[in-house]
């Protein structure tokens, strides 16, 4: 029903807006204002500044399918069997190496990073839009697909304009940039965001396990939670820049939510329609992509994504309609002219103004990387993208737990990075930004992140530390170490049973440690507090010298605890005289 429907809409649509205004209308009448989870829907959402601010989308707005889900339950009836290119049971099928793949990713993603609440249905939404579902499925045992899946060149004829980056390697262009692969990332996103997704040791985009993976983690970047309805319209935008697209990924991912199966390999449905108004997968498994009998002969075959060839006036649509010459035979042909875009304009990359970049292991950085892109004449240059990468060995990342990130330029030229995360490796970290299509020198941020401190150190409770000679210290210490009032954890102490309030130097008499042998030890080192900011000491021991010592515990940052110790033989009280001489 699905496949006819579109069918109507794309003979409907007199050009490729009004195709995406139906779409996004009918999005909207096919639901209530709140979906089964209590959230607004789609229709109702709006792009955040944030997500619409970024350049650097995952598929760099390549066409999508904007095929709808049925209205019909997606539990498969009894009577209706799944089939190449069908619409029954197959509509909410999914086949069973990209329901895996997706799941495993939902999986690892789950203990990755558990604040992002990444939904598998979600993956499977977005791989119904950008892929069909690896074109129903045709992948082999591996994941990876039969055939490449390839988006039309971005040229600027109609879809953005991305030069080449990845010098063909993953889309077989030199030239421009196409979205390769069953989630569609474009060379210049996987370059950073691609996974092996598989353990092959490979990062694949054409394989559905790294895809797969890559989308997930693409979408969790930026701290964002996808149970949050605004964090998921960004994560949703920030793939694909088009409120169309919002509205429909959503209305998949309600309807997988509601249920699906698991189809065989190569037997999903296949989509008829895209947000180009090019053809889409034809029903021949074959050949995806192309339709018998609609080729001219001598025509080059269309490509498994690409429109196919003799539709003039279609964004990125082939060779359009012959025209009669508008010029004299023998005129000399003048070459095209080329409108250089803002990237080609790119001189080199100042500091906009970075301030000092030092954070505590484990802290994010209050402070963020300002890069503003100039011409030679230093004029700023706005819509760039440019990359931020974390290089060298060092686990400091941007927050969300990626190494690189990619940000427009705004109006004044100025891109700022997302805030950097400390890992805890101290030391120096270095941040390069670049400019994404251009070959411009980059330019290099210092940052340090300096070891987990503490200027606070003190008892969690007021119980005298005595013993007897020879005997053993009933209570144990513990202490809990802040900064700048709030819990340092994770912060490096050492314990020195010290000679005297002026002698730091360990003392060789009175109380003592024990280590894993029974020897004494009077300095324990590589402490480290919990989590709640504790540190709780081994217990403590007495040799027979009696009198008062010191033990003294200190933390990286300068906190420092003297804490009394006692050792003294019990009292004993003397015979009193209950009687006085008799006379």
């Amino acid at each position: 029903m699905a496949a006819q429907f579109g069918r109507r809409l794309r003979k409907g649509a007199a050009t490729t807006a009004v195709a995406a205004v139906a779409v996004a209308a009918l999005s909207a009448s096919q639901a209530p204002g709140v979906n089964d989870h209590g959230r607004q829907t789609a229709a109702d959402a709006t792009p955040s500044p944030e997500a619409s601010a970024s350049d650097g989308s995952a598929t760099g707005n390549s066409p999508y399918y904007t095929d709808l889900p049925p209205l019909k339950s997606p539990n498969p009836s009894p009577s209706t069997g799944p089939g190449p290119g069908g619409t029954g049971a197959t509509e909410a099928g999914i086949p069973a190496t990209v329901l895996d793949a997706y799941k495993k990713a939902e999986t690892t993603l789950r203990e990755a990073k558990p604040g992002c609440n990444l939904p598998w249905q979600l993956l499977a939404a977005i791989g119904r839009v950008e892929s069909g579902q690896a074109r129903g499925g045709q992948v082999r045992a591996d994941g990876t697909t039969i055939k490449p899946i390839l988006g039309p060149q971005l040229d600027g004829n109609g879809f953005a304009l991305i030069k080449d980056t990845d010098d063909g390697a993953y889309d077989g262009n030199s030239a421009y940039d196409s979205a390769v692969g069953p989630m569609q990332f474009i060379p210049s996103t996987w370059a950073w965001a691609g996974r092996d997704g598989n353990g092959d040791g490979k990062k694949d985009p054409n394989n559905i396990y790294d895809a797969a993976l890559a989308a997930g983690h693409y979408l969790c970047r930026n701290n964002w939670d996808l149970s949050q309805q605004d964090d998921l319209d960004r994560a949703i935008l920030s793939y694909n820049q088009s409120r169309e697209y919002l509205n429909l990924v959503m209305r998949w991912l309600e309807y997988y939510r509601k249920g699906t199966h698991e189809v065989p390999d190569g037997t999903g449905t296949l989509p008829d329609n895209r947000s180009d108004d090019g053809a889409g997968a034809g029903p021949t498994p074959t050949t995806p992509g192309s339709t018998p009998g609609t080729t001219p002969p001598g025509s080059p075959t269309p490509g498994p994504d690409r429109p196919e060839p003799g539709k003039p006036g279609k964004p990125g649509g082939g060779t359009p309609a012959p025209k009669p010459p508008t010029t004299p035979p023998g005129t000399p042909s003048t070459p095209p002219t080329t409108t250089p875009t803002p990237t080609d304009t790119v001189d080199h990359l100042e500091d906009a103004g970075t301030a000092k970049l030092t954070a505590m292991a484990g802290d994010t950085f209050g402070k963020r990387i300002s890069t503003r892109a100039e011409t030679e004449a230093g004029k700023a240059v706005a819509k760039v993208r440019v990359r931020f990468t974390v290089v060298g060995d060092t686990d400091t990342t941007f927050t969300g737990g990626e190494s690189v990130a990619t940000v427009a330029t705004n109006s004044s030229g100025v891109a700022v990075a997302p805030a950097l995360q400390a890992g805890e490796k101290t030391g120096a970290v270095t941040v390069r930004a670049t400019v994404v299509g251009r070959t411009v020198p980059g330019l290099d941020y210092k940052a340090t992140v300096t070891e987990r401190a503490a200027d606070t150190l003190a008892r969690t409770d007021d119980a005298a530390l005595t013993c007897a000679p020879g005997g053993e210290f009933a209570t144990q210490v513990e202490v809990k170490a802040t900064y700048n009032g709030a819990v340092a954890d994770g912060v490096a102490a050492t314990a020195t049973l010290i000679t005297s309030a002026d002698d730091a130097t360990a003392n060789d008499k009175g109380p003592y440690f024990k280590d894993a042998d029974g020897k004494t030890v009077r300095t324990l080192t590589g402490l480290k507090t919990d989590a709640k900011g504790l540190l709780k000491l081994p217990k403590l021991y007495a040799d027979d010298t009696t009198g008062t010592f010191l033990l003294r515990i200190t933390t990286a940052g300068g906190a420092t605890l003297t804490v009394e110790l006692t050792v003294a033989a019990a009292e004993t009280s003397s015979p009193s005289a209950s009687a006085s001489p008799s006379a």
